[in-house]
């Protein structure tokens, strides 16, 4: 019987030239294309409008909605639509008073991680000095 221990048994392939440390519970995350992407920057699939390379078929598809124009992702409080889920969740924030990120210097808040990553480098400069 198997049983859950959350042990991760595969690992990554050592015959890879730059083998590392990565393990995973699951084989197929260990997929070659995806492998030899990591570590050997091989990348199997090309777009044939822009040739954008990259190492799996889903990423590919994913790209090739820049060239369709395919925009399935529709926002239900305006017209905004896109082709990505992720930006749609990123978007619907502008429509919430939602802002989860804070900056631990100041209090400033704001709804995207990225917004305060930039607002947190006003923090750090001129802290450094060269030489």
């Amino acid at each position: 019987m198997k049983t859950c221990t959350g042990e991760k048994a595969q690992k990554c392939d050592p015959k890879v030239p730059q083998k590392c440390d990565y393990s995973t519970t699951s084989k197929g995350n260990l997929l070659v294309d995806r492998l030899m992407a990591e570590h050997m920057d091989v990348k199997h699939y090309m777009c044939g409008e822009c040739g954008y390379q990259a190492a799996d078929k889903s990423s590919l598809s994913r790209h090739a909605k820049i060239h369709t124009g395919e925009k399935p992702y529709k926002c239900d409080q305006c017209d905004y639509c896109t082709a990505w889920k992720w930006d749609l969740e990123k978007h619907k924030v502008k429509h919430t008073d939602e802002k989860p990120y804070m900056c631990g210097e100041c209090g400033f808040r704001t709804g995207y991680r990225s917004t305060l990553t930039s607002h947190m480098k006003k923090h750090t400069e001129g802290l450094h000095t060269d030489g």
